[in-house]
């Protein structure tokens, strides 16, 4: 695994080492989590398409916890690959969202099925947790539901007499030497469109908008390489710095693997562009739940435990839930990011020292 092979490499060359690595990782993922938001806003105009269809499309795949999941249910650990879907399904809103609430309040409009899938999707899982024993069959038919609600959502921005961040919140004003349309109004002032140098390069071809998609996908590629630089340094420092037994070593490492969510959701925020930020919680919770469990049944069965019937799944059910309820206010509040941040807090203590685990990716 080239994950595996960096973090070896990292380590044999020292703490010293790790730690360029770690920062080099942080730098290269907030250089490209840029690029990829402009990429992708582009793109949406350019293709005249919805930049949260977008954003499920690019950002809605969690691609490194579907291999780390991978790995451990091809090396019989099938109970760690569904820790990794349902903690990173926790983790996108009790820390991610929240994040994003604390450090910045926004208002966002998203439509109600949309909000209402995110909530159903945990409880498509709710009769197989109740079977006890998942195999490739029910590997398929997450699939399904998941390239079902990837359907529905194209489908429905393609159909909305006002898509999301289409027709609304697209620019109000843009440097027109770069190409992209104005919109006829109808978005506030900080509602716009940055310019950047690809502009030039890009804006006044004719099939400007594929190429944007192009290099949304360079950029993704970018944002995965910094993220994946991120964790091989961070479990070298953390190894060498004695820690990663510990519950404050356990506590850093989630916080480092989550940076790249917590910039996915904040910098689009931060930009004005709040869509693509909820479109990256929405997608990541549903393939979380649906697409991630369901590759990993495609190479092994799954035993589900009695801790994940009766802790962790009723854990995702209310934070997810709760969740899907503050994005429904229109209003992301301070109070809601330090009430989400709180629930998973304790979630997570009481899963340390009462279940003797937290399933968190990585």
């Amino acid at each position: 695994m080239v994950e595996e092979a960096i973090e070896s490499f990292v380590e044999a060359q020292g703490l010293w080492f790790a730690v360029v690595v770690l920062a080099a990782g942080g730098v290269i993922l907030i250089a490209f989590v840029e690029k990829l938001i402009s990429y992708m806003t582009r793109a949406a105009v350019g293709l005249g398409v919805s930049v949260f269809s977008l954003a499920i499309l690019f950002t809605g795949f969690e691609f490194d916890d579907t291999i780390l999941a991978l790995v451990f249910a091809s090396g019989g650990l099938e109970d760690a690959a569904l820790g990794t879907a349902l903690g990173t399904a926790l983790a996108i809103v009790g820390i991610t969202l929240a994040v994003a609430a604390v450090a910045r309040p926004f208002s966002v409009e998203i439509p109600r099925d949309y909000l209402a899938l995110m909530v159903v999707s945990p409880l498509i899982l709710l009769p197989l947790v109740l079977l006890g024993t998942l195999s490739v069959i029910h590997g398929v038919a997450l699939l399904g539901v998941f390239f079902a609600f990837l359907a529905y959502i194209v489908y429905m921005e393609h159909h909305r007499d006002v898509p999301v961040f289409r027709d609304t919140d697209v620019v109000e004003r843009v440097e027109t030497d770069g190409g992209i349309p104005q919109s006829d109004g109808g978005v506030t002032a900080h509602e716009r469109l940055e310019p950047i140098l690809e502009d030039r390069l890009v804006g006044g071809l004719s099939y400007a908008g594929y190429v944007w998609v192009g290099l949304a996908g360079v950029a993704l590629a970018g944002v995965v390489l910094g993220s994946v630089l991120i964790e091989a340094g961070s479990e070298v420092v953390l190894e060498e710095s004695g820690l990663e037994e510990t519950v404050f070593g356990a506590t850093v490492i989630t916080l480092l693997l989550t940076f790249e969510n917590v910039l996915l959701t904040l910098e689009p925020v931060r930009r004005g562009i709040p869509e693509i930020g909820i479109g990256h919680v929405i997608g990541s919770v549903v393939f979380s739940v649906t697409g991630n469990i369901g590759f990993i049944l495609l190479l092994a069965d799954l035993n589900i435990g009695s801790s994940v019937l009766y802790f962790h799944f009723p854990a995702l059910l209310v934070v997810t839930a709760l969740g899907a309820y503050f994005i429904a206010t229109g209003r992301i509040r301070r109070w809601h990011g330090l009430l989400l941040g709180g629930l998973y807090v304790g979630y997570w203590i009481v899963a340390v020292f009462v279940f003797g685990g937290v399933p968190i990716s990585g």
